[in-house]
């Protein structure tokens, strides 16, 4: 889980550090990573595949991929022993800045104080949560404000699932030993809670109670498909099933500086405070072929 670096600036306009007690002080220290834990926690992409952090003042964030691995030959005892050299290549984008800005009233602040700084926090934060899943799991279409989302990615494996409703788990079968051929296993599938619910009363036979989906004992509640969990989100279109690899063939990468930060100035006639919080992600996709997607046909 990265780790992520506050800034939290409380200062009045002469630049000098305000004391407890005033409206602008009412921020608690590491205010940034209240931020950052909800995103972590809420964001289903986050749960399969994990992030990564940068840091530094880079404004860009690469992977190295191997395109060709160095080759080996079976060789005689006292034989020269061939040189040969990996190829790589780099996957790279940059940061994008996903941000919000909500108001709270100066007399709520003075009221309730850190209280109702973790409620606002940790509200920006499932809302930032939310706006990652969705752009994760969509496309950006010619939003270049946006990282590439899933839909965006070209060579990814699809599994066309024969009509328009689940029948059984061999699409799911499918893709778990496609992601095997190229070397990686799922961490996990994801798909829109309305799939799931169909697909979590399937039964393993005609006539059976049992349902085709396992329960995961890791997570109350929660179901695997042949040993991979299943996991949901809203921002998965309906219809489509997402199996995520592991191991590094996709990647979300956030940036360590978290900004959360208030201001009165700019909301001075309604006697409000403005609380404002930025983060930079992107995301990558050094394997696409690693990257399973089962749609239902039309």
């Amino acid at each position: 889980m990265a780790t992520m670096t506050t800034t939290n600036s409380v200062k009045d306009t002469a630049g000098r550090s305000l004391g407890p007690g005033t409206a602008e002080a009412w921020l608690p220290t590491g205010a940034g990573e209240l931020v950052v834990q909800p995103v972590q926690r809420e964001s289903v992409a986050i749960q399969a595949v994990g992030s990564v952090g940068a840091s530094g003042g880079t404004a860009h964030f690469s992977v190295p991929v191997v395109a060709a691995d160095p080759a080996t030959a079976w060789t005689a005892e006292g034989e020269e022993i061939g040189v040969s050299e990996a190829a790589f290549q780099e996957v790279g984008d940059t940061f994008h800045k996903l941000a919000g800005i909500t108001v709270v009233s100066n007399e709520m602040i003075y009221d309730s104080g850190r209280d109702i700084a973790l409620t606002i926090t940790d509200g920006l934060g499932r809302d930032l949560a939310k706006k990652l899943d969705a752009a994760f799991f969509g496309t950006r279409g010619g939003d270049n404000r946006q990282p590439v989302g899933l839909e965006d990615v070209e060579g990814v494996n699809t599994i066309q699932v024969t009509g328009n409703a689940w029948k059984d788990v061999d699409p799911f079968t499918d893709a778990i030993y496609a992601a095997d051929a190229e070397g990686v296993t799922l961490a996990a599938f994801v798909a829109n809670p309305a799939d799931a619910n169909t697909l979590a009363k399937l039964k393993d036979e005609n006539g059976s109670n049992r349902p085709l989906l396992e329960l995961d004992p890791s997570r109350p509640g929660g179901q695997v498909v042949r040993g991979v969990p299943m996991l949901t989100s809203p921002a998965v279109t309906a219809g489509t099933v997402w199996g995520l690899p592991g191991a590094g063939r996709v990647v979300i990468a956030m940036h360590k500086q978290v900004e959360v930060d208030n201001s009165k100035d700019a909301y001075w006639a309604r006697d409000v405070t403005g609380i404002r919080a930025t983060m930079r992600l992107t995301f990558l996709y050094p394997h696409p072929a690693a990257i399973q997607k089962i749609a239902l046909g039309a």
